[in-house]
């Protein structure tokens, strides 16, 4: 038993040491954002602007030169092109962390969801997604592909410009297909997906998706240590789902950087949480979405009440990881017809007992530092990405002036929504 406990343990150091030596030279997907080609110094004129960086700053001028900020504060340079928004009030883009671009479906009467669709389609019907996501003001997700890959393809055509969305950083789906606890298959299959282009690994820790709300836990602990374990040693991040408490407890024992839906947690593993500054993604808002679509998805009025329950619970987790002190980031699990709603999470926030600057900041600074984008998005500062959305009304005197008042976006210092609004 010694001999085969070694040699386990070797197998997994030999698949670790070959993945390194594989992606040594390679930088994070996340960062490698290309330059727009378009140099114009830009000055856009605000009349608040909310940073997320120090105090709001009152007739703001912010000056961007080709994708990134130069200068924020009240002087418009010389020749630069200026765009007049000082009906509006400035924020950063913001940041939805759970969402799955590529499932997508026609929006016509009758059109099945979960209808099997050639990878080519997905991506095509992908569009429509991308582009309500910028139209909600968020210009930065964390997609989770599915099985045919098609949110790498996606990913590549925003970068090429061939295709209009958010800045996209993709998490390659580990679920288990093998009988036993097994942490080198567990192993081996992260490393296949950090090869295929993910820039973190998605654990389906329990069963739960849909109407489905069970919490069954599917990876083992010592599965999950293995996968964190090997991610970690290559600069990626591992996000966890799990419907139940027993998965997420697993999972931030294990050290996950993010645990996405579970509910009642209990108060040791939120104290933990809240100590290895583990992120909560509660995603409340897609079992509303799920509910209110009930019949697209031929859910039963059982299935509703189930979707319902799991609110409930989903929202009493939230209010308890808010008085603990988890970190919580904005993450809608948008699919389907829900894209264009995902800041909408953001009102189960405010009702958990944040404040509209609290809720902000996990779909800004908080999100950015789940994905290891720090300073270069979810905030307003020199060197930052030009990732700007005007919003009518004040963003901090009520959270729906952010879900329903994005009347202009910028993404990467280019125009990508503009309702109305002129030089």
């Amino acid at each position: 038993m010694l001999v085969l406990r070694y040699s386990k343990r070797r197998v997994r150091s030999v698949l670790t040491l070959l993945a390194l030596l594989f992606t040594a030279t390679l930088e994070p997907r996340a960062t490698q954002i290309q330059p727009s080609g378009n140099e114009a110094v830009k000055a856009i004129r605000f009349r608040k602007l909310i940073t997320m960086n120090g105090p709001a700053i009152d007739d703001a001028v912010v000056v961007v030169e080709g994708e990134r900020i130069r200068a924020i504060g009240h002087e418009v340079p010389p020749n630069a092109l200026v765009t007049d928004l000082r009906r509006y009030t400035g924020i950063p883009g913001l940041i939805d962390v759970h969402v799955h671009l590529s499932y997508a479906v026609e929006r016509r009467p009758g059109a099945d969801p979960f209808a099997e669709r050639p990878t080519a389609v997905s991506v095509f019907l992908a569009q429509d997604n991308a582009r309500r996501t910028l139209e909600s003001g968020v210009t930065t997700v964390r997609s989770m592909t599915r099985p045919d890959g098609a949110d790498y393809l996606i990913r590549q055509l925003i970068e090429m410009g061939a295709m209009q969305g958010p800045r996209i950083v993709v998490g390659g789906q580990m679920s288990r297909a093998w009988r036993n606890s097994d942490p080198d298959a567990a192993t081996l299959l992260a490393l296949q997906r950090i090869a295929a282009g993910a820039d973190l690994i998605k654990m389906f820790g329990s069963t739960g998706s849909g109407a489905n709300v069970t919490g069954t836990q599917t990876f083992t602990y010592e599965e999950m240590a293995a996968v964190v374990d090997v991610a970690h040693r290559l600069g990626k991040r591992v996000a966890v789902h799990s419907y139940g408490p027993e998965a997420a407890r697993d999972a931030v024992r294990a050290g996950a950087d993010s645990i996405e839906h579970a509910v009642d947690l209990d108060e040791a593993t939120l104290a933990e949480m809240a100590r290895r500054q583990v992120v909560y993604v509660p995603t409340v808002d897609h079992n509303r979405y799920y509910a209110e679509h009930a019949g697209e998805f031929r859910y039963t009025d059982q299935d509703v009440r189930n979707l319902n329950a799991f609110i409930v619970r989903n929202l009493e987790t939230l209010r308890r990881a808010i008085n603990t002190r988890v970190p919580i980031a904005m993450g809608s699990d948008a699919v389907f017809t829900m894209f264009g709603e995902n800041s909408r999470e953001l009102r189960w926030f405010v009702q958990a007992g944040m404040t509209t600057e609290q809720a902000l900041a996990t779909a800004t600074t908080n999100a950015a530092a789940l994905l290891g984008l720090e300073g270069k998005v979810g905030v307003l500062t020199p060197g930052a990405f030009a990732d700007l959305v005007a919003i009518e009304g004040d963003p901090l005197a009520s959270i729906d002036n952010v879900i329903n008042g994005v009347r202009w976006v910028m993404k990467g210092g280019a125009v990508v929504v503009e309702r109305g609004v002129g030089r």
